[in-house]
Formats: C-alpha cells, structure tokens, sequence
C-alpha cells in the first residue's frame, strides 16, 4: 500500500467531482483510489478523467462503493442526503476518513451519520472554505453582541444548477446567529415570503435565496436595526476552494478518533 492515503471522489461527475478529480489529480500528498458514480451512470466503466474530457487518471469510475472503499483511506462526497447516508456506513466499517460537502440533511440523515461516526471520522461542513468558517464565527459574534432590535436576514446566491434552498452554508449561518442569541434556529426560522405575509416578527431569522447563471456562491448576513445596517458578506470565485478544503480536511482526519467533526475544526477555529 502507498505512503500516501487513497482517496475515492463520489459523484465524480458533478461540478464538485470534477474539481476533486482535477485538484488530486495535480497533489503529490495522495492518490486518486477510486471514482464512485450511481449505478447506470454513463461515465461508469470509463476512466475518470477521459470521462471529464481531460487526460486518462488511470483510475476507472464504478458503482461499487465496497470495492471503491476496500483498499481506501479516505472518501470525499459531495452527492446527495440519501446516498451520503449509505456512503458513511460503509466509509465507517472501512474506517475511511469520509469528508462530506452533500447539504440538505434532515434529522434522520443526521442520526445515521453520527451512528457512522461511532466508528471512523467524519468531517460534514455545508461549506469546506476557510472565509465561509471565519464568517460563522463573525456571525455568532455580532448576533450576540446586538440586541433584538436588530432583525437577521441570510440572503444566498448559487448557480441556476443548484437543487436544494436555502443553501447549506446559509442554513450554517442561521445557526451561528440563533446560537449567538441563545435561541434554537427552528424556534425562529423564517424561509422566504411570499404573497401578503404581515409584518415581521421580531427575533426571527429570514432567509432568501436566488439561483441564476453560474454563480459559484455568495451569502450575506444582515443585520438591520434602527438607522443603521450591518452586512457580513462572503463571495466565492473559484469552486476549486471548497475541494482544497475538502482535500485538507480528508488529509486532517487521517489516523484522528472517530468523531463527528465540523471544518471548524480542521480549521482550527
């Protein structure tokens, strides 16, 4: 076996996959071990890179994730809620690191990852960038420091691409604003208006989302208060960040106790 950990990429042909491929691709700290796409995907069979118009990666896509994860240090999955679900039971009995980047987990998904992480790390950010971490903690801050005069509003914007909404980076800074507060976000959560909805409540926490283009991922928090507003504001160029984050974390858990972990902690932070 290699010094260097194995890493197997699931959704390999997504916009994250494909970046993860290319970002490996060009390490000299670990090796591309498998690509995992769903079964009768058309890539399946190919090899991974000439699959994604690039050159051959010598590795070729299944839909195996056992035999993916056999010989494997480590996973890297940006897919779906369900499918992160079973990758994580398999991750675990495998003991990979298995870095999730999927979002929109309902409490059941998140019941089944921590029974997964009873036995091999996990690390699961709905955002794996360095600025995005920094400005949850800015925005746990600033909402305990203000008072209920201030409302909060987490304003998102993604690719015309993206499926769930809010996004799980914005679902992440809601989170940091109500724990700021001393609340629970599901006590005051309040998604987008629409129609004749009467004024707002105070205490609660907005959100609104757009989707347009390609927009990698930007997100606002305001604060809006009396005469006075204060907006936090993270903006993404380059979606290769978020897979040099998800390398880094996948490099971080290696030879750690099994744990659900956050990026904040990869991060330090």
């Amino acid at each position: 076996m290699s010094e260097m950990p194995r890493i197997v990429v699931a959704g390999a042909s997504g916009r994250m996959g494909r970046m993860l491929l290319h970002e490996i691709a060009g390490r000299d700290d670990m090796e591309l071990s498998a690509a995992l796409e769903r079964p009768g995907h058309a890539w399946l069979g190919e090899d991974a890179g000439v699959a994604m118009g690039a050159a051959p990666l010598g590795v070729r896509v299944t839909d195996d994730p056992w035999e993916a994860l056999a010989q494997a240090q480590g996973v890297v999955d940006f897919t779906a809620p369900e499918a992160s679900c079973e990758l994580a039971g398999i991750a675990a009995q495998a003991r990979a690191v298995h870095v999730i980047g999927t979002t929109g987990f309902t409490e059941d998904h998140l019941a089944r990852i921590d029974a997964a992480a009873r036995h091999a790390v996990i690390v699961r950010a709905g955002n794996m960038s360095l600025g995005v971490n920094l400005l949850l903690a800015l925005t746990r801050q600033v909402a305990a420091a203000l008072g209920p005069e201030f409302d909060v509003e987490v304003i998102e914007a993604h690719h015309r691409h993206k499926v769930d909404a809010p996004s799980g980076t914005a679902l992440m800074l809601g989170e940091a604003a109500a724990e700021g507060r001393g609340v629970a976000l599901r006590d005051v959560y309040e998604a987008a208006r629409d129609g004749i909805t009467g004024a707002r409540e105070p205490g609660r926490i907005g959100f609104s989302a757009i989707r347009g283009g390609d927009i990698v991922g930007e997100h606002d928090v305001l604060f809006a208060g009396p005469g006075e507003r204060i907006v936090l504001r993270h903006a993404a160029s380059d979606r290769a960040l978020f897979a040099r984050g998800a390398l880094r974390a996948v490099l971080w858990g290696q030879g750690r106790p099994p744990g659900h972990y956050a990026m904040t902690d990869v991060l330090g932070l």
